[in-house]
């Protein structure tokens, strides 16, 4: 048995687990609580660490499989032509060992560097650039002027960016 990620419909990633559950499929749902933002009140609330992903643990034979795509709000098991890719289980466990032990976890867009990039917080909004790492913890975004062939820089924090999907 292996765990494979698998892709929700939007903000149906707990009712998935819910009915994978059902079906005696073990499921891991990381949960990290935030303050939500509603206007008239804040409390603190759960949200998936990743959202729209959820993790089983299966044998995946063609079974399997069908069982899990069949279920209602699954829109594909992760993998490659296809065929899914089981997560290294020390992966699945770091994780696991981070939530059961109530540690303050950060999500991070898996970003690298020299990627192009939109602003899509901030005053910024919009602004496409290049992101470069100019120290641990802290990034720029490239702006250049092509026909001028000069580039300004500004910091920025990485949460604020999300890649181009050009």
């Amino acid at each position: 048995m292996h765990w494979y990620a698998t892709y929700t419909k939007s903000r149906h990633e707990q009712k998935v687990r819910e009915r994978l559950t059902r079906k005696e499929i073990e499921t891991f749902l990381p949960l990290v609580e935030r303050w939500s933002r509603r206007r008239d009140r804040r409390k603190r609330i759960n949200l998936p660490l990743f959202p729209g992903y959820l993790f089983v643990h299966s044998k995946m034979d063609a079974h399997a499989h069908l069982e899990i795509l069949k279920t209602d709000s699954m829109v594909r098991i992760l993998g490659n032509d296809g065929k899914p890719i089981p997560i290294p289980d020390e992966q699945i466990f770091a994780i696991q060992a981070l939530v059961k032990n109530g540690m303050a976890i950060t999500p991070l867009p898996y970003l690298k560097e020299g990627v192009r990039v939109r602003v899509v917080n901030g005053p910024l909004i919009g602004i496409e650039g290049i992101l470069l790492k100019s120290r641990p913890q802290k990034h720029r975004l490239v702006i250049s002027v092509d026909l001028l062939k000069e580039s300004v820089s500004v910091e920025i924090d990485e949460l604020d960016v999300e890649a181009l999907h050009l």
